[in-house]
């Protein structure tokens, strides 16, 4: 399988956009590395690089070979994983990219519990906004995503979906916290904490804000769901996160968690996903297969509570 190592160098060009950068990452020389793609494109007889004083770009056959490499070492890790099972080792890698509202509690959560089974097993974690997961997806530099409202991409494929509804979050003893549920509209006299712009819960507030004409009060906004909780904490501001990331059971003492009136926000989808027509390397699969599962049973619970 020594021909996978030129792919991969030919990866690591494209995507630091840099030979020299890519050969101090791969521990060769740039002259050498240059040579090895200077004689490939001799040998196709089509240039794959455009050389600029600063870097490089790929060119259209660039691009068309880089896809061919990414299905290749993809291919070539699904067969390793798959080798590696059968020796009954269950090694692997899990490559995932998930929203920051799953990043505290429900991934690291079901991380361990895949990892009783398949204690070898490891992960490679992205905490990204739905776009920017879409994007490594589409990449190949993840293998999975757990996201809220994603970008409806055609090469995506979802595999399982969880309706999520936005919460706020609140000190205990905040005037609002003795309401049942929230209106956005309770909220326009507290300052509030809201995640970045990019975040599919802030996009779904600001959208129901230019409907409504509301004025807020934002005095804060970060892309660290973990600072918004600590400016709750001890500002007493209100923020919003999905369901899924503000289980009131997860929250920090003197933190409390409330519903936002379905007239204001209706829910939306938290989506897992892979690329389409992709086959998943092993671990990749299996721990598909066990966020399935997961998140089936909450829809199930979900829907036994409405009933």
């Amino acid at each position: 399988m020594r021909h996978l190592r030129f792919l991969r160098y030919m990866d690591e060009v494209a995507r630091t956009g840099s030979i020299r950068r890519a050969a101090g990452r791969l521990n060769v020389t740039p002259s050498a590395l240059n040579r090895r793609i200077m004689d490939l494109e001799e040998e196709l007889g089509l240039k794959l690089l455009e050389r600029r004083a600063r870097g490089v770009d790929l060119t259209a056959a660039g691009e068309v070979f880089v896809s061919y490499i990414r299905e290749q070492l993809n291919d070539a890790e699904r067969m390793r994983s798959q080798l590696e099972d059968l020796r009954g080792l269950r090694r692997g890698t899990v490559r995932i990219a998930c929203s920051q509202a799953l990043a505290h509690d429900f991934l690291p959560q079901e991380a361990a519990a895949f990892r009783k089974r398949y204690p070898l097993m490891n992960f490679e974690v992205m905490v990204a906004d739905h776009e920017h997961a879409v994007a490594l997806l589409i990449a190949y530099e993840v293998d999975l995503i757990l996201v809220f409202r994603p970008p409806f991409v055609a090469g995506m494929r979802p595999l399982m979906t969880l309706p999520q509804r936005v919460v706020a979050l609140m000190p205990a003893d905040h005037p609002l916290a003795a309401k049942a549920k929230v209106r956005l509209a309770d909220c326009t006299g507290y300052p509030l904490a809201l995640p970045e712009r990019s975040t599919g819960g802030r996009q779904m507030i600001e959208e129901q804000i230019s409907r409504s004409g509301l004025r807020f009060s934002v005095a804060a906004q970060s892309n660290s769901f973990e600072l918004l909780r600590g400016l709750v904490a001890h500002c007493g501001m209100i923020s919003f996160q999905i369901q899924i990331g503000a289980l009131p059971e997860a929250m920090p003492a003197g933190i409390v968690v409330r519903p936002i009136d379905e007239r204001d926000l209706s829910s939306a989808d938290l989506v897992l996903g892979q690329l389409r027509g992709r086959n998943l390397p092993l671990a990749g699969a299996q721990f598909a297969e066990h966020l399935t599962t997961v998140l089936r049973a909450r829809t199930e619970h979900a829907a036994g509570a409405a009933g």
